[in-house]
């Protein structure tokens, strides 16, 4: 498909969705500073069709949210270090216009300028740079800042996020790409073939009991796992799959384990 423009996220959290129209299903969303190809502008009046670069998820996007850059920028983009944000929520000044944007968002500073930046900053807040690869104690940690976030299909941030969406963005964060549907997500990394053998920060899969949907969270120490369910939260892992701290009850049965971080 022909590419027709360029963008970049000015907003802290925009919804990506299946066709056209507010009613639509959200499909995924945008933190500030995720960057995206336009496809289309021109069938349905006030919203694009757009590929975001970072997944190559395809989805619509509210003209009226739309910020357009040049070809240039959008390359510079793809060659930067930026940083990506590491607190819950930090405070960006932006033309003159205060925002709070929030975990797993792209601020364009690095170490090390490719280009002459078209818009001003100012930055408060704790971040890392987005191509450095960190370990499970600090994959563990932010996961951890995602605890009790709400459960939104499509979500991807701590007021609201589905199960693909919380393993995509913590692995984001600790410098690994992952895609955003979990059928393709567990084609990454390496299989894990007992649970037993399993380590902290592996990903651990799922069926629910209907076998038709399939589920995902991060294991944690003991014999725990991460997920999106209702709410992030924290539950037994064992072979039979996930056993709810409170209720006692398995919800998902265990279907494979994948390890992102050193599959050696």
């Amino acid at each position: 498909m022909e590419v027709l423009g360029y963008g970049v996220c000015r907003l802290s959290l925009v919804s990506i969705r299946q066709s056209p129209e507010e009613q639509a299903p959200v499909i995924t969303q945008l933190l500030f500073g995720d960057h995206y190809e336009v496809l289309n502008a021109t069938d349905q009046k006030g919203w694009i069709y757009i590929r975001i670069h970072f997944d190559g998820t395809l989805g619509w996007l509210s003209a009226d949210q739309h910020h357009g850059i040049t070809q240039e920028y959008f390359d510079q983009i793809n060659h930067a270090n930026f940083k990506i944000t590491t607190d819950l929520t930090c405070s960006l000044l932006f033309k003159k216009s205060p925002s709070t944007i929030l975990l797993g968002s792209i601020v364009p500073i690095s170490n090390s300028e490719l280009f002459k930046i078209e818009e001003q900053f100012a930055f408060n807040g704790e971040a890392k740079s987005l191509g450095q690869k960190r370990e499970v104690e600090f994959l563990k940690s932010i996961a951890l800042k995602y605890l009790n976030a709400p459960f939104l299909a499509g979500g991807k941030s701590p007021f609201g996020i589905d199960a693909s969406g919380l393993i995509q963005i913590v692995f984001k964060i600790s410098g690994f790409l992952l895609p955003r549907q979990l059928d393709r997500q567990i084609a990454e990394g390496k299989k894990v073939e007992k649970l037993e053998d399993a380590l902290p920060g592996d990903v651990a899969f799922f069926h629910d009991h209907s076998k038709k949907q399939l589920h995902a969270g991060i294991i944690l120490d003991d014999q725990k796992i991460i997920h999106a369910d209702g709410r992030v939260r924290i539950d037994h892992l064992l072979e039979d799959g996930i056993l709810r701290v409170d209720s006692k009850i398995y919800t998902h049965s265990l279907l494979e384990i994948r390890r992102i971080l050193n599959p050696v």
